[in-house]
C-alpha cells in the first residue's frame, strides 16, 4: 500500500462520523455515593442544599475545513436521557455560527454545518445547547457550552513576503559565505500534522549557490567566483511544506545576487612600448600625451597612480595621474633642444592605490610600459647668449662710439645668419643705434647723465630668411658721469645789511649745489671774483660760506644796493667754476638788527601812509567811478521811455481793446486798393509817445506801378526800412496802420485831435446806434461844459 493511499483512507475515516466524536448522549450517572450526601448538603447558613442530577456530558465536537460535498456537512447529534422519542422535547442552539453557519435539529439533535469552513479563518466555535420541554418551554437540563474544533488539512502553501529578492557578496569569497536568508510563511496549523513545516531548495543557481533546508539562508556553493567572469546570478529557491515530502504545496521566490568587486586584479598596460612627438618649442608644462593600464576591477579598487621610475629624461618629464579618467598625463618639465637630443626614454609604472592583502598571492598589483619621446625640430627663433645685457659708459664720448655688441645664433642646425634691430619705442629720442650685421650698438646723439642716466633698450633679433620669428633681450644703458657742469647757488638769495652793521657782521650763509655726481662727493670752494671794500666771504669747509661785512656803517641815500659776484668751484677734474652775484640792500634796522625799510623812496613818504593805505584809497576812487557810470546809463534809459505814463490818460483805451482782425476774409478791414496803391498813403508821421533822439527828414519813396503785386510791394517797404536809419524800430506799424480813405468818419482815433485848430462836431455818433452812445456823451458833454461856460 503507497503513501498517497494511506493519506486517502485516513481522510476517509475522517470525514466518516463516530459515536465517540460526534454524538452527545443524555445519559444518567451511577448513583454510587450514599443518600444522604446526593439528597442534601449542609450549607454555611444551615440550609441544606439539594444537587440537581445531570442528565448529559459534553464532548467537543471536530469538523474538517473545507468540505466539498453538496449536503451539508454532520457536525454531530445532541441527545438526552429524558427524550422519550416521542417530540415533547425541543433542543435549542445558541452561540458562534448558530442559526447561520451552524444549524440544529430541533427534534433529533443533529448539528450540520451549512457551508464550508476554514480554519485559517477560525480555528473553532464556541457553542450552547439546551434542551426544553416543547409545551412548557421550560429547560429539562441546564444549558452547556460545547465546542467545534475545525480540523486543519493541508491547503495552503507556503508563501514568500518578497517576489524578488535582491542581494550581493563579494567576489572571490568563500565557500559557505552567508549571501542572504529567505523565509517563507504558511497559513496552515503548526500544531497539527505537518501541513505548516516548511523545508527549502533550491531549484536555479546551482552549483554557484545552496540553501539551507530549515533556514532558508542562502550560502555560497564554489569558490573564487571572479565578477569579471560573470556578475549577476538568478537563483530560484522553493519553501515546500509537509516537510518536503510528496503531496505538500510549494510556493517559490526569485533572489537576484551580484557579485561586488574586490581588488584581485592588478592594472595592466596594453602596450609594452609607447611612442610619442613632441616640438622642441612646446613651453614647460606641455601635455605630451598620456598612458592608460587598464584594469578590470571598478570604483576605487581600479584607482591608479603613475609614476616614472627610470629612463634617461627623468629630469625633462613629469608624469600627473588624472583621476576621472585614470591616465597618466605626461608633461615636459624643462625645455627642450633637438640639436642638443632628439630621442628620450622613460619608464613608466602604474600601480593600485588600494591593495587588498587577501590577494597578495595573486602577484603584484603593477606593471610598467616604456615610453619612447621624440623631439621634433622647429625652425626656432635666435637665442642670445645673454638674458639680459649692461653696459656703460661716460657721457663724454664722442658721437658713434661703440658702447657694447649683443651677440645671438640660430639654435637651429641650419645656423642662418642674424639681423639686428632697435625696439624704437625703446629709445624714442634716437640716441642709440646699431649695426645689423654684428650687433654692435653705438650712440648717435650725446648723451647727458644729468638728463638720462639710464637708457633701458630692447634689441630685437631675428632669422633673415624667416624675419618674423623675432627674440628680444633688453639692454640697459648706465651714463657715467664726467665732471662737466659747475657749481651754483643752490637757492636764490634775498640779502641784505643794515645801515648800522659793524665790520665782521654776518648779513647772509650762502651753500651751492653741482648737477654732477663725482665718486668722492661733492666739495665747494668760495671765493670773490675781486677785492670788495664793503664785503667779503669765509669759506666754513662745509660746502658753505659766510658773508661779512668789511666796514661800519652804510647809507641808502648813498648807495642802496652792491652786488658782489662769488666765485664757486668744485674739486673734481676738470675742475668748474661759476661765478653767482649776490644783491645786497641798504635797509633801515631797528637796535636789534631786524629789518624796518630798503627803499630810499620811503623817506619821502608822509608818515604813517603805509601801502595798504594807498591800496584803499585806490579802491575808493574805482568804486566812485563805478557809481558814476551806473547812474549815467540809467539816465539815459530814462529818457527813452514813452512820454504817457498816466493810467488816467483816455488814449490808453486804444491799447487795451487789443482787437484782431477778421483775417483774410474781413474785407472792411482795409481796402487792398491802398497797398496796391503806395501813393495815397500820407507822409510818415512820427511817433508822439516818445522823445525822438535825432530828427530825420523822412524819404519821400517811389510809388510803385498799379500792376505791382502784394507781396512785391510789402518787400519793398520792409527793405527800405531796414536801411532807412531815421525809421524808427516799429516797421509793421508805420507800414500797415494805414485805415483807408474810404470811412465817412475818419479816423476815431483822439491821437490826432491836438492837430485840431477849431471845434468838432460828434453829435453823428448818437446817430449810430446805442453802441456809441457813451462815446458821444464823453465827446458832446465837453461842449455842452463849455456853452455854459
Amino acid at each position: 500500500m503507497t503513501v498517497r493511499q494511506v493519506l486517502l483512507l485516513s481522510l476517509l475515516w475522517m470525514w466518516l462520523p463516530h459515536p465517540c466524536c460526534t454524538e452527545m448522549l443524555f445519559r444518567r450517572t451511577p448513583d454510587l455515593r450514599p443518600k444522604s450526601f446526593l439528597g442534601r448538603t449542609s450549607g454555611s447558613d444551615g440550609k441544606a442544599l439539594h444537587r440537581q442530577k445531570r442528565g448529559w456530558m459534553w464532548n467537543q465536537f471536530f469538523l474538517l475545513e473545507e468540505y466539498t460535498g453538496s449536503d451539508y456537512q454532520y457536525v454531530g447529534k445532541l441527545h438526552s436521557d429524558q427524550d422519550k422519542g416521542d417530540g415533547s422535547l425541543k433542543y435549542i442552539l445558541s452561540g458562534d455560527g448558530a442559526g447561520t453557519l451552524f444549524i440544529i435539529d430541533e427534534k433529533t439533535g443533529d448539528i450540520h454545518a451549512t457551508r464550508r469552513i476554514d480554519r485559517e479563518e477560525k480555528a473553532f466555535y464556541t457553542l450552547r445547547a439546551q434542551a426544553i420541554n416543547r409545551r412548557t418551554l421550560r429547560p429539562v437540563e441546564p444549558e452547556s457550552e460545547f465546542v467545534i474544533k475545525i480540523h486543519d488539512i493541508n491547503d495552503n502553501e507556503p508563501t514568500f513576503p518578497e517576489e524578488i529578492y535582491t542581494a550581493s557578496v563579494p567576489e572571490m569569497s568563500v565557500v559557505g559565505t552567508s549571501v542572504v536568508q529567505v523565509t517563507a510563511t504558511d497559513a496552515d496549523d503548526p500544531s497539527y500534522g505537518n501541513s505548516a513545516r516548511i523545508i527549502y531548495s533550491i531549484l536555479q543557481g546551482q552549483p554557484y549557490f545552496s540553501v539551507e533546508p530549515e533556514t532558508g539562508i542562502i550560502r555560497t556553493a564554489l569558490p573564487n567566483m571572479n565578477r569579471e567572469n560573470r556578475e549577476q546570478y538568478q537563483v530560484v529557491i522553493q519553501a515546500k511544506d509537509m516537510g518536503g515530502q510528496m503531496g505538500g504545496l510549494s510556493g517559490t521566490t526569485t533572489v537576484n545576487i551580484t557579485l561586488t568587486d574586490v581588488n584581485d586584479n592588478p592594472p595592466r598596460f596594453p602596450q609594452n612600448t609607447i611612442h610619442l612627438r613632441i616640438p622642441e618649442s612646446s613651453p614647460v608644462g606641455t601635455a605630451i600625451g598620456s598612458v592608460k593600464a587598464t584594469d578590470a576591477d571598478t570604483g576605487k579598487n581600479a584607482e591608479v597612480e603613475y609614476r616614472i621610475i627610470d629612463g634617461d629624461g627623468t629630469d625633462m618629464f613629469d608624469i600627473v595621474t588624472q583621476k576621472d579618467t585614470q591616465e597618466g598625463i605626461i608633461t615636459v618639465r624643462k625645455p627642450l633642444d633637438y640639436e642638443t637630443r632628439r630621442l628620450y626614454t622613460l619608464k613608466v609604472e602604474a600601480e593600485n592605490t588600494h591593495v587588498d592583502p587577501r590577494f597578495y598571492y595573486l602577484g603584484p598589483f603593477k606593471d610598467t610600459t616604456i615610453v619612447k619621446i621624440s623631439v621634433e625640430d622647429v625652425d626656432e627663433p635666435p637665442v642670445f647668449s645673454r638674458s639680459s645685457y649692461l653696459f656703460e659708459v661716460h657721457e663724454d664720448i664722442e658721437l658713434g662710439t661703440i658702447i657694447g655688441t649683443v651677440m645671438a645664433r640660430d639654435p637651429d642646425s641650419a645656423s642662418n645668419p642674424i639681423r639686428f634691430s632697435l625696439d624704437r619705442h625703446t629709445d624714442l629720442d634716437r640716441i642709440f643705434n646699431i649695426h645689423s650685421g654684428n650687433g654692435s650698438i653705438y650712440t648717435s646723439k650725446p648723451l647727458d647723465r644729468e638728463i638720462s642716466q639710464w637708457h633701458n633698450l630692447s634689441v630685437i633679433a631675428a632669422e633673415i630668411n624667416n624675419p618674423k620669428d623675432t627674440t628680444r633681450v633688453p639692454v640697459y644703458v648706465r651714463i657715467l658721469d664726467v665732471n662737466d657742469n659747475a657749481p651754483q647757488f643752490a637757492v636764490f638769495y634775498d640779502t641784505f645789511v643794515c645801515e648800522n652793521a659793524r665790520a665782521g657782521q654776518l648779513i647772509q650763509t650762502i651753500s651751492a649745489v653741482d648737477k654732477d655726481d663725482p665718486l668722492g662727493g661733492q666739495k665747494f670752494f668760495f671765493s670773490l671774483a675781486a677785492v670788495n671794500p664793503n664785503f667779503t666771504v669765509q669759506d666754513n669747509e662745509d660746502n658753505t660760506a659766510r658773508i661779512l661785512t668789511r666796514r661800519n656803517g652804510f647809507s641808502r641815500h648813498e648807495i642802496s644796493t652792491y652786488l658782489l659776484p662769488v666765485v664757486i668751484s668744485d674739486n673734481d677734474y676738470p675742475i668748474q667754476s661759476s661765478t653767482g652775484t649776490l644783491t645786497i640792500r641798504v635797509c633801515a634796522c631797528d637796535s636789534r638788527g631786524n629789518m624796518q625799510s630798503c627803499n630810499a623812496e620811503a623817506l619821502l613818504l608822509p608818515a604813517g601812509l603805509s601801502t595798504g593805505a594807498l591800496i584803499a584809497i585806490l579802491l575808493c576812487i574805482l568804486i566812485l567811478l563805478v557809481i558814476v557810470v551806473l547812474f549815467a546809463a540809467l539816465k539815459r534809459q530814462r529818457k527813452k521811455e514813452p512820454l504817457i505814463l498816466s493810467k488816467e490818460d483816455i488814449r490808453d483805451n486804444i491799447v487795451s481793446y487789443n482787437d484782431e482782425g477778421g483775417g483774410e476774409e474781413d474785407t472792411q478791414a482795409f481796402d487792398i486798393g491802398t497797398l496796391r496803391n503806395p501813393a495815397a498813403i500820407e507822409d510818415k508821421k512820427l511817433r508822439r509817445d516818445i522823445i525822438p533822439e535825432t530828427l530825420f527828414v523822412p524819404r519821400r519813396t517811389p510809388s510803385a506801378p498799379d500792376n505791382t503785386d502784394v507781396r512785391d510791394f510789402i518787400n519793398q517797404r520792409l527793405k527800405e526800412h531796414d536801411t532807412d536809419p531815421s525809421a524808427p524800430p516799429y516797421d509793421s506799424l508805420a507800414t500797415y496802420a494805414y485805415e483807408g480813405n474810404d470811412s465817412i468818419a475818419e479816423s476815431l482815433s483822439s491821437l490826432e485831435s491836438g492837430t485840431t485848430e477849431g471845434d468838432q462836431n460828434y453829435d453823428y455818433l448818437r446817430e449810430w446806434g446805442p453802441r456809441f452812445n457813451k462815446l458821444a456823451e464823453m465827446y458832446g458833454g465837453g461842449e455842452s461844459d463849455k456853452d455854459a461856460s
